[in-house]
């Protein structure tokens, strides 16, 4: 391979990964707690979007179950978007790991 043909390869790479991290951007993911009774939505990219609570949480009694809830749902849904992201990630490289590309997500 010359160095022309790689840095053509690296180019096509780049643009590829541009492109999954867009899509990524416009998929949704929901983590759940509590058995539904908090919702999180995020996207791909790690970002939240939405909280849904159910209204029976909402009493003064049950701040500290609340906010564990919240916790719990968050770490779903953020779960859920860091396998999205691998799985993209995946299709990008053949199921290649490649050093460096890992934190572009």
């Amino acid at each position: 391979m010359d160095m022309g043909n790689i840095l053509q390869q690296a180019r096509q790479m780049h643009e590829k990964l541009g492109k999954i991290q867009e899509e990524l951007a416009g998929k949704t993911l929901t983590g759940e707690s509590g058995g539904g009774m908090v919702r999180v939505l995020v996207n791909g990219r790690r970002q939240a979007l939405a909280v849904e609570i159910e209204p029976a949480l909402l009493a003064a009694s049950e701040k500290k179950m609340l906010e564990d809830l919240l916790v719990a749902a968050m770490n779903d849904a953020l779960r859920k978007a860091e396998d999205l992201a691998k799985q993209e990630m995946g299709r990008l490289t053949g199921g290649m790991t490649i050093p460096g590309l890992g934190g572009l997500f």
